[in-house]
């Protein structure tokens, strides 16, 4: 009885170890061209799955803060895969709008939205230049006194945007518009050593009379000798001796009654302050009017116009 099943497991095992020696065959035939097949598909397009902007933001629930956060790091995520596969990533700018939907003045967005679309993989073109400038824009408007946001959006208009734009006009025009944003950043304390360049580029394109003015008013901001002394040199470069001689007069009498008055408070702190006005002799209407009645510092420093 056991030698009869014992004959019958031998075939058995027989037939299934040809069974598996078939499949294994049939597997390998196919499995050579399924794998040239998969290696020469590439995946080409996203699917962006997120709703419209004013959707998203009911869908939050009111944790607005935590799905901002989310969606930022989902847009970075995203951008350093599609760098390292090599892929477009067209839909950073839905990703910037649905998380200012959420958060109008999210500030990784005007930190980073520039760089995040001129240089999109593979690579940027002029259009991303021109959308990059909309997203800073926007965040001059939610921002109209933030030195730093001035500054960022001169630098880029002045010195990153050109390389991506082929209008020789238009690339003229930019640098103009980035000049004059880096003095509005040096005006809000922000400039620093950039308005020099900004005061330099509007005298390279013929409007030597504001690159005058810009580089006076940063005369007059700064604290550091040595740039008071790049400034000063700027000034003899466009041929502006008498306007020098005027604004170095003017700091001079500026600081000088500071030093007099109230020495203790920082120049800044001063300036906010206003000139210093003995009360008894300005007393009046008649009074107000002369010179040492002054209530500003243009009336007290006299004149701007030689």
């Amino acid at each position: 009885m056991s030698g009869a099943t014992g004959a019958r497991r031998v075939p058995s095992s027989l037939a299934a170890l040809a069974a598996a020696g078939l499949a294994a065959v049939c597997i390998r035939s196919v499995q050579a061209p399924l794998a040239e097949r998969l290696h020469g598909v590439h995946e080409t397009d996203d699917v962006y799955v997120l709703p419209p902007p004013r959707q998203l933001r009911a869908m939050t629930l009111g944790y607005t803060a935590a799905a901002t956060d989310l969606l930022w790091g989902k847009l970075l995520v995203e951008y350093g895969i599609h760098h390292a596969e090599k892929r477009p990533f067209r839909d950073i700018e839905a990703y910037l709008e649905a998380i200012l939907a959420l958060e109008p003045d999210y500030p990784n967005v005007f930190k980073y939205a520039d760089v995040l679309l001129v240089y999109r993989p593979p690579r940027g073109y002029a259009a991303d230049a021109r959308t990059a400038r909309s997203f800073l824009e926007r965040s001059l408007e939610a921002r109209p006194f933030d030195g730093q946001a001035w500054l960022h959006y001169g630098d880029f208009l002045a010195f990153i945007a050109p390389s991506f734009l082929t209008d020789e006009a238009e690339i003229q025009a930019w640098r103009q518009k980035g000049a004059e944003a880096l003095l509005r950043a040096g005006e809000l304390g922000a400039g620093g050593t950039r308005m020099l360049s900004a005061a330099a580029m509007l005298g390279r394109s013929g409007q030597r009379d504001a690159a005058i003015r810009q580089l006076e008013k940063s005369y007059a901001l700064t604290d550091d000798p040595a740039e008071r002394e790049r400034i000063a040199a700027e000034l003899a470069a466009l041929e502006a001796s008498k306007t020098r001689e005027r604004v170095v007069e003017r700091v001079a009498a500026l600081e000088e009654q500071w030093r007099a008055v109230l020495p203790f408070l920082p120049r800044a702190a001063f300036l906010l302050v206003g000139p210093r006005v003995d009360p008894w002799p300005c007393a009046g209407l008649q009074a107000g009017a002369e010179a040492r009645c002054a209530r500003s510092w243009p009336e007290a420093l006299g004149p701007e116009e030689p």
